[in-house]
């Protein structure tokens, strides 16, 4: 079997999410029909994670495992000439046999989009979230200084009760909130999230750039373990899966490691 890391990117307005679902259209389904129309026999594709529906992705990763030893490039081709618009494979890079996307990935980054205007965007609709109330940005950058760290986030988990189960403790390594044209992006990675821990985040910091919050309030939501306590999810349509983290040596094969598609970087990366 000859392993392969798919890094894709996708406008998740098209979409009802990654995961397969019956009678949805899905990413997870796309890829997997465009390896059968190569193939000829169903192909299973693990992704790194799910992303709900409306969320985007710049650098998803999967991982398949098939018999045929494909020649990156050449797969990179015919996975692109049977995807729909709304989705790319954007690089292909040979793995071992023992690579797993989800299993092997060491964290996430996200980035969460605001424009920040008083009338509705009209090019930015469904790819960022409109704010209309203008947002402080040094508060916003004070509030988010308390989530740095290996903490519990039961506090920013849609379904703490049933996460709990897995542990609800994870680690942020980076938090930036970063002035864009028209807005701000609110950028995190981390060695893990919960279910809707970065659009609660994003949520929560809104509230305290609009003055509806404190910023000293984020650190006492944190502490609290309360998920009534935290801003309501932000929408998905804000939300970018940026990139999967993974070690260099899980990229390590003896040959032709990676293809990209032209401009784009050869590996999900570990930076």
């Amino acid at each position: 079997m000859h392993g392969y890391l798919l890094t894709i990117a996708y406008d998740g307005r098209a979409f009802a999410g990654w995961q397969r679902q019956e009678g949805f259209d899905t990413v997870q389904e796309r890829l997997e029909e465009a390896l059968l129309a190569i193939l000829g026999e169903p192909v299973t594709v693990h992704g790194a994670g799910r992303t709900d529906a409306g969320v985007h992705a710049l650098r998803q990763a999967a991982h398949v495992r098939i018999e045929r030893d494909f020649e990156p490039s050449k797969l990179l081709r015919a996975l692109n000439g049977n995807l729909p618009p709304d989705v790319r494979v954007v690089a292909v890079t040979r793995v071992p046999p023992e690579f797993h996307a989800r299993f092997s990935a060491i964290g996430k980054r996200y980035v969460y989009r605001v424009v920040v205007a008083s009338i509705a965007p009209v090019f930015d609709r469904g790819r960022r979230h409109w704010v209309r109330r203008p947002c402080d940005v040094t508060r916003m950058r004070t509030a988010a200084r308390a989530l740095v760290g290996e903490h519990d986030f039961a506090a920013f988990a849609t379904n703490p009760g049933y996460e709990r189960k897995r542990g609800t403790v994870r680690r942020i390594d980076h938090l930036h909130v970063l002035r864009r044209g028209g807005g701000f992006d609110i950028a995190v990675q981390g060695n893990g999230f919960l279910y809707n821990m970065v659009r609660a985040i994003a949520g929560t910091l809104i509230e305290v750039g609009v003055g509806k919050r404190e910023p000293a309030e984020v650190a006492a939501i944190l502490a609290s373990h309360d998920r009534r306590r935290a801003g309501q999810n932000a929408p998905a349509e804000g939300l970018y899966l940026q990139r999967v983290l993974y070690p260099r040596p899980a990229f390590h094969v003896d040959h032709d490691t990676a293809h990209s598609a032209p401009g784009t970087a050869t590996e999900t990366g570990s930076r």
